[in-house]
Order: structure tokens, then C-alpha cells, then sequence
């Protein structure tokens, strides 16, 4: 029964020390966000190795955004990719030396999905924190 009870007590304290890890990463990635309003989300997920994470959102035409993506205390740790409905893909970091964000302009509405992922070259675990900002 011992042996239970500290299972389950480490099991809930790593997901505590998880979640406050995200939340720090989370503060640190607003600061990209400075001149745009949030969406109100925070698009979070735990990544081990070559996981990939997928977020869905609507971007709504007539807005410019920004799309903040952070994992770990630097930047350029995570690769976000952006696709429009039937999967082409609009944006990659990845050209991009993985820069923490991109901003765009949005001329008719659309449904997109937002992969991301860890550089392994970098870190091969960590929390993925993806923010959307806009502006009109």
C-alpha cells in the first residue's frame, strides 16, 4: 500500500513541477506578444523526442498576427509549422534559424492547423507554448 501511495504521489508531483514549468515558459513567451492582443490561449503540450504536437484555430480575415513559440528559457527550441485547411503549408520556422515568432496578415478567414516540435538538436523534452496575438 506504501508503495502506492509514493507512486502516486510522485506521479502527481511531476505533473505539478510539469505544469509549472509550461506556466514559466508561458510568461516568458507573452513578452513576444507585447504590441498584439491574445487570443485568449494558451496552446501547451508536453513533447518527448520527435513527438508532434497539433493545435487547430480559426485566424479571422482583416487581422495581422503573430504567432509566439517557445519551449525551454531560450528561443529557438521549438518548430511550429503552419497549414491551412487542406494541409499546405503556409509557414515554417525552421527556414527561419526556428525565430520564436512570425508575423502575418490574414486576408479572408480560414481554419489552420499549428504542428509543433522540438529541435532535437537543442532539447529532446520540454513543454511546447504556442501564443497567437492580433492586431486590426
Amino acid at each position: 500500500m506504501t508503495k502506492h501511495i509514493f507512486t502516486l504521489f510522485a506521479f502527481v508531483s511531476m505533473a505539478f513541477a510539469t505544469q509549472a514549468q509550461c506556466e514559466i515558459i508561458v510568461d516568458g513567451c507573452e513578452e513576444h506578444l507585447t504590441e498584439y492582443i491574445s487570443d485568449g490561449q494558451f496552446y501547451r503540450a508536453l513533447l518527448y523526442n520527435d513527438q508532434v504536437a497539433e493545435f487547430e484555430t480559426t485566424l479571422f480575415g482583416g487581422n495581422t498576427y503573430r504567432i509566439a513559440a517557445c519551449s525551454g528559457e531560450d528561443d529557438g527550441n521549438l518548430i511550429f509549422r503552419l497549414y491551412d485547411q487542406e494541409r499546405n503549408l503556409l509557414f515554417s520556422n525552421a527556414e527561419f534559424s526556428n525565430a520564436p515568432y512570425w508575423d502575418f496578415v490574414v486576408e479572408n478567414s480560414m481554419n489552420c492547423t499549428i504542428e509543433a516540435q522540438l529541435d532535437l538538436n537543442k532539447q529532446d523534452s520540454g513543454c511546447a507554448v504556442l501564443l497567437i496575438g492580433f492586431k486590426q
